[in-house]
């Protein structure tokens, strides 16, 4: 006799049938899901068909299918097609759609049409947080990571890349020409020249194409064309590696690592910090924050915008001179001296301010001292040039940079604490997604599919933080 638990015969029959609520314990997440959805104005968000026809065929509320994106995204299903099935055998989505079965057409056109509304939705929960007080700190960190795109690297095409497709396809029609020349007198002379012909029509057919292309590429705004996702970019990742993607940018609590602002972009971090920073501040209802980057976002224009709004920056400097390569000191080595206002060099000799320039938009202030460069001993060490002095250029705000620097120096634990921090939710993200990352494309579509991505993310911490039963009471309180 075996002594294993046995199971239910498959053809027992049940007296009193049990309810579809009995398979849903009290701290299923789904009844987050549920509690979250029915408390929200759909129609204030902007959803469509809120309000039903009175006449032609009934549509699905945008209510039901909503909880079935925000279910989906939590359990790492984000395609139509299986979060269709899913609705024919998963219990909890029976439970959460009272038995709705919508097609994948009906579910990818609700993602599609309602993309603002979406990422309102991801903001609205933000706003739960604050007024639960998770963001008490006022502290956050900011990044921005590389997502794969529909759009592959042989989709992709920048000048440089279809010319050396041209010249390749060129090249293979001059060897087809001799191989040509080479096979006459030979008995298959027909059937070589046949096939020879076939092929070097469809190459001439494709640099004429290519040709065309290349038209399209130099007319690129960007200098390159994505074939497949117009919106896509051939972006650096690691080291010297490229790969067409959008780089996702997001600002992360550093107390309980909830994402409050997202924004997906397709160009690098650079230029990032003061967008970041303001949607942090309206999403925090608060100016009075602390931002942390890494050097990718260091701009001096940008960190001043960002502290004009109210928020105090903490960027590293990184070190971008070329001077080591050139042999000749680098800048970092003249000492600024603030009371007289003037930079000592290397070998000791005082530069004054002499003059005031304006650069690229910025006003800065020029300290030479031509004679003492004239007469220096190691001039060579300091300037390549053979008339001009060495001379350094100081931003009129580079002061308060300074300021900044200092004050990470004596905070030596920023940059674990951002790492430990902005890092967690993209690793997250990008393990629910798969080797895939985006489904959809265009930014527009990108965007929304990334805001229920860091919905199903913030949710999920929740209950983490403070449990499913207080989150549905709090949601509905």
């Amino acid at each position: 006799m075996s002594h294993h638990i046995k199971g239910q015969g498959r053809n027992q029959i049940t007296l009193f049938p049990e309810a579809l609520d009995d398979f849903v314990t009290k701290e299923n997440h789904v009844r987050v899901v549920d509690a979250f959805v029915d408390e929200l104005d759909l129609h204030a968000l902007g959803f469509n068909r809120v309000i039903a026809n009175n006449t032609g065929r009934p549509g699905y509320h945008p209510a039901a299918l909503l909880k079935l994106y925000i279910y989906g995204y939590l359990n790492r299903i984000q395609s139509s097609r299986r979060l269709e099935k899913g609705s024919h055998r998963n219990v909890e989505l029976m439970w959460l759609l009272e038995r709705l079965q919508p097609d994948f057409k009906t579910i990818a056109d609700f993602r599609k049409d309602n993309g603002k509304a979406i990422t309102k939705v991801c903001r609205h929960f933000i706003e739960l947080c604050r007024q639960m007080n998770m963001f008490t700190d006022a502290v956050v960190a900011i990044d921005g990571s590389k997502f794969k795109a529909v759009n592959s690297k042989h989709n992709n095409y920048t000048p440089n890349k279809v010319k050396d497709h041209i010249r390749r396809m060129e090249t293979h029609i001059e060897n087809y020409l001799s191989r040509l020349e080479t096979a006459d007198g030979n008995d298959k002379v027909d059937a070589v020249q046949t096939s020879a012909a076939e092929k070097i029509a469809w190459m001439k057919q494709r640099v004429a194409e290519l040709k065309e292309l290349a038209v399209q590429v130099e007319a690129h705004p960007d200098k390159q064309l994505s074939t497949v996702d117009p919106d896509a970019r051939l972006l650096k990742t690691q080291g010297m590696n490229r790969q067409v993607c959008y780089n996702v940018q997001s600002s992360v609590d550093t107390k309980h690592h909830l994402i409050v602002t997202h924004e997906v972009t397709n160009t690098n971090d650079r230029g990032k910090l003061a967008d970041l920073t303001r949607l942090t501040q309206q999403a925090l209802a608060q100016k009075n924050i602390t931002v942390l980057a890494d050097k990718g976002y260091y701009s001096g224009r940008d960190i001043k915008a960002t502290q004009d709004m109210g928020a105090s920056a903490l960027v590293p400097k990184g070190d971008t001179s070329g001077a080591k390569k050139k042999g000749i000191f680098n800048r970092s080595l003249f000492k600024y001296d603030k009371d007289r206002d003037l930079y000592v060099c290397p070998a000791g000799n005082e530069l004054p301010h002499k003059r005031n320039v304006e650069e690229g938009g910025m006003k800065l202030k020029v300290y030479v001292d031509h004679i003492a460069c004239r007469n220096c001993d190691i001039r060579a060490k300091c300037t390549q040039s053979k008339r001009e002095p060495r001379k350094i250029r100081r931003w009129i705000h580079e002061g308060e940079m300074e300021e900044m620097l200092t004050r990470l120096k004596n905070a030596p634990d920023t940059v674990l604490i951002r790492k430990q921090t902005v890092e967690h939710p993209f690793g997250t993200i990008k393990m629910w997604m798969g080797a895939t990352h985006f489904l959809t494309k265009q930014l527009k579509n990108v965007s929304t599919e990334m805001s229920l991505h860091v919905l199903a993310y913030n949710l999920k911490r929740m209950m983490s933080i403070v449990g499913s039963e207080s989150l549905i009471e709090a949601i509905r309180a």
